[in-house]
């Protein structure tokens, strides 16, 4: 980590002014009295939880929040009120002097649109280009962004490209027309650590090569502290503290800021409670794992009548997980984690090799057998609010699989669905809610009791606190260490987040392409790695002082 950036230029008058705002939607009060400045070329973070306020007095100062919103307060940019602007003059000002990158690229690129007429279209607006020349700024700017074959892909659809490069995508959208301010709305939240690593990189030269000014929204503190000079702290709608990024991640002065940084990915250690034995037998064992997907035949491959070559989501796996351990499953998106965990819940099929549950092959099981596989090895996914039946109460959807799989009748199936709720430490009250009326880490509890009420001897978690804040993520963490101490539950915990796995896991696979390229203790793999891949993930990490890694090298 190299350290944040120092400001281009603090003196004199600030680009954005933010003068006690206060937002409310009919009855809520949403911000409260929200004061805050960025200078011209400074990059500012704003952190906190979901519903701190974050995006909202961010959406306020560029006019995008909705006519149901009173707003109180002033909001200045380079000196001129911007609360009261007519719609019209909001498009002037918008794209042209400051804009916004926003956390999903997918729902803000128009699907039927190609990404450099969307690029252009700004320059076409503001700076009165022809729109040849528009795309041919457009396709430099994709460039500049390090898209590869920009010329080409500047005539690709958004379903075309990848995470990454979508985001990049509306990163050439928003620097276009050069403004003097970026906001940057959890821009790198969902992507992959290298990816993350070179977004937040490109963001760092725009600073330094153009004098951009950025504010930067994120709940990860690690990724604030290496970019930003100054830091301010949200929490229900108003700021808790702000300022020199070393001094709040150094000497945190709130309460709920201390909070924040020590719930941090890797600033803590979850108590194992569990020791490998020599002569311990595998409870699950991959073998020589390759699965084939068909590939898509484009029109040339259909017009000379060409078969299109198989995709090879696994190439020659081979893992053991003993009772009652965690290993890790870490590599990019596409590395093959998430194929791994459908084929070992046999939602996929291999091509060749085997996986075998307590030493049976599980390939071969039907019927009743395959119903007590179901019943053994439980999956909770990525996204609660699509894994879900958005029309069952949180109740009905952990008591379910019980009376499904005949361990009890429905009314008992719900009263024991209360216990588990209490398990996940959930409160009863909560299980009469359906997932919309519920937050993203009640429903991820939702999900994990539901898999935890067939009493299972394996829990695949495949990414299950990607999306989540961090103190979020800390308390889901902290559930299934205990529940894997009072169950002896055997974990297999998928992320692209090497910071939780290195405190959170005993051992770990490192994916790539199909293969496992390292493997080995957690601790050993993620603070020494031998290949250099795993050294390249490892290095585009953004650890704050004092992380569980950083203290294992100090301590090495």
């Amino acid at each position: 980590m190299n350290g944040p950036l120092a400001p281009l230029r603090l003196a004199g008058r600030p680009l954005l002014d933010i003068a006690d705002v206060s937002v409310t939607f009919g009855n809520t009060r949403v911000l409260k009295n929200v004061s805050f400045r960025i200078m011209p070329g400074e990059i500012v973070g704003i952190a906190g939880e979901s519903g701190s306020g974050k995006s909202t007095i961010c959406r306020g100062a560029m006019g995008l929040l909705p006519s149901t919103a009173e707003v109180a307060g002033e909001v200045r940019f380079d000196n001129r009120a911007l609360l009261g602007l007519g719609e019209a003059e909001w498009a002037k000002l918008r794209g042209r002097d400051m804009a916004m990158i926003f956390q999903n690229p997918a729902s803000h690129l128009n699907p039927l649109q190609k990404v450099g007429k969307q690029i252009a279209q700004p320059m076409i607006r503001h700076l009165g280009l022809s729109a040849g020349e528009a795309w041919e700024r457009a396709v430099r700017l994709l460039e500049d962004v390090g898209i590869r074959e920009p010329a080409m892909r500047a005539k690709s659809y958004p379903h075309e490209l990848s995470g990454g490069m979508k985001q990049r995508v509306m990163i050439a959208a928003a620097i276009s027309c050069a403004p003097r301010l970026l906001i940057a709305d959890e821009p790198t939240t969902a992507l992959d650590v290298t990816v993350q690593a070179k977004i937040l990189e490109l963001l760092k030269d725009l600073n330094r090569q153009r004098g951009l000014a950025i504010a930067l929204i994120s709940h990860d503190l690690g990724v604030l502290a290496d970019i930003c000079s100054r830091i301010i702290v949200m929490r229900h709608g108003q700021i808790v503290e702000q300022g020199e990024a070393g001094q709040i991640i150094d000497a945190p002065q709130h309460s709920y800021t201390r909070l924040l940084v020590d719930s941090q990915p890797g600033r803590k250690q979850f108590k194992a409670g569990w020791a490998q034995t020599e002569d311990q037998v595998p409870l699950l064992q991959v073998e020589g794992l390759r699965v084939l997907f068909p590939a898509k035949r484009d029109l040339v491959d259909v017009l000379r009548n060409r078969k299109a070559m198989p995709f090879a989501a696994l190439d020659g796996v081979d893992l053991a997980v003993s009772a009652g351990e965690t290993v890790g499953i870490v590599g990019e998106s596409g590395s093959g984690k998430s194929t791994l965990a459908r084929t070992i819940i046999r939602q996929n099929r291999p091509t060749t090799g085997t996986v075998k549950l307590g030493g049976r092959p599980i390939e071969r099981l039907a019927g009743r057998e395959l119903l007590e596989l179901r019943r053994r090895v439980q999956m909770v996914f990525q996204n609660p609010y699509d894994s879900l039946n958005p029309r069952m109460t949180a109740l009905e959807t952990i008591a379910e699989p019980i009376w499904r799989h005949g361990m009890a009748d429905r009314r008992a199936a719900l009263s024991q669905a209360l216990k588990l709720l209490d398990m996940v430490e959930l409160p009863s009250a909560l299980g009469e809610r359906r997932p919309r009326q519920l937050s993203g880490g009640q429903c991820q509890r939702v999900g994990i009791a539901r898999a935890l009420a067939l009493q299972p001897q394996v829990l695949i978690a495949d990414e299950i606190t990607s999306a989540l804040d961090v103190t979020t993520q800390a308390q889901i963490l902290e559930l299934l260490a205990r529940l894997r101490r009072e169950r002896s539950l055997t974990l297999i915990y998928i992320s692209h987040d090497l910071s939780v796995v290195s405190s959170f896991c005993q051992r770990v696979y490192v994916f790539r392409s199909g293969r496992i390229v390292e493997q080995g203790n957690a601790a050993d793999v993620l603070t020494n790695p031998q290949q250099a891949y795993t050294q390249e993930l490892v290095a585009s990490l953004h650890r704050l002082p004092g992380s569980a890694v950083e203290r294992q090298n100090i301590e090495g």
